[in-house]
């Protein structure tokens, strides 16, 4: 079992040219024992995606989005373009013919969003000037789209085009979501949970709508789980703050 640490916090500098630290045959072994750290990043690390079973990346406070590997634990690449922290990332797979391909949707506290080659290390996409930070991003693979969440829902194709978006919602934004059966997803906004609907219209135009609220919770919300995909709205696991 391989067990790595990534992050902390590093003086800023040049990055180290082998970022690899291996754990000596003397430390006792258990099922918590760090074989390898990581070092590259020099702020604290909150986000890891996998791109395949051979590589992830990791992104947070620093603006950087390193890409490893697995087996050996090399920094592969090291994307620069965010000038303030990372606040969401994911993977984004699309299959065109026979080929599938996987790139990496960043946000960021520079109202910036981002799609990145994880193959050249290249930013492919760039969009710029939002009303306000992405906190969390969801890939609707059925649907060939992807979502954005902070102060609207905004949904994106894969060539970065906005389709439809929702209206603006209360200072907190969305700060987590999930995919539901029937083309919905539950986004938390504060203490609420609200389900909204995508529709397609003729001629394959998206909408977004509000088909639901949920306001059981006495604290604000900041993760969901998707517990049963295929049963109903309210199979979600939900973690607020507490006193």
């Amino acid at each position: 079992m391989l067990r790595w640490i990534l992050g902390g916090r590093e003086a800023q500098g040049s990055v180290e040219k082998n970022p690899v630290l291996f754990i000596g045959e003397e430390q006792p072994k258990n099922w918590f024992t760090e074989l390898q750290v990581l070092k590259g990043h020099f702020d604290i690390v909150r986000f890891l995606v996998q791109i395949d079973d051979f590589r992830f990346a990791s992104a947070g406070d620093d603006g950087l989005v390193l890409v490893w590997n697995v087996e050996t634990g090399e920094r592969l690449l090291e994307l620069r373009g965010h000038s303030q922290q990372i606040t969401a990332m994911t993977a984004y797979t699309h299959t065109s013919g026979e080929n599938t391909h996987t790139s990496l949707i960043t946000a960021s506290s520079d109202r910036t969003l981002s799609l990145w080659d994880p193959e050249t290390g290249n930013r492919v996409q760039t969009v710029s000037d939002l009303q306000s930070s992405v906190k969390c991003l969801l890939v609707l693979e059925r649907l060939c789209v992807w979502v954005s969440g902070g102060n609207e829902l905004c949904v994106w194709n894969r060539d970065f085009q906005l389709q439809c978006q929702s209206q603006h919602h209360h200072d907190t934004g969305i700060s987590a979501m999930v995919e539901l059966p029937k083309n919905c997803i539950a986004a938390a906004m504060d203490k609420d949970i609200v389900i909204f609907r995508l529709t397609m219209s003729t001629g394959s135009r998206l909408s977004v709508a509000e088909v639901r609220r949920l306001s059981d919770h006495q604290d604000s919300i900041h993760a969901l789980i998707n517990i049963n995909v295929v049963s109903s709205w309210l199979d979600v696991l939900c973690v607020e703050d507490h006193p």
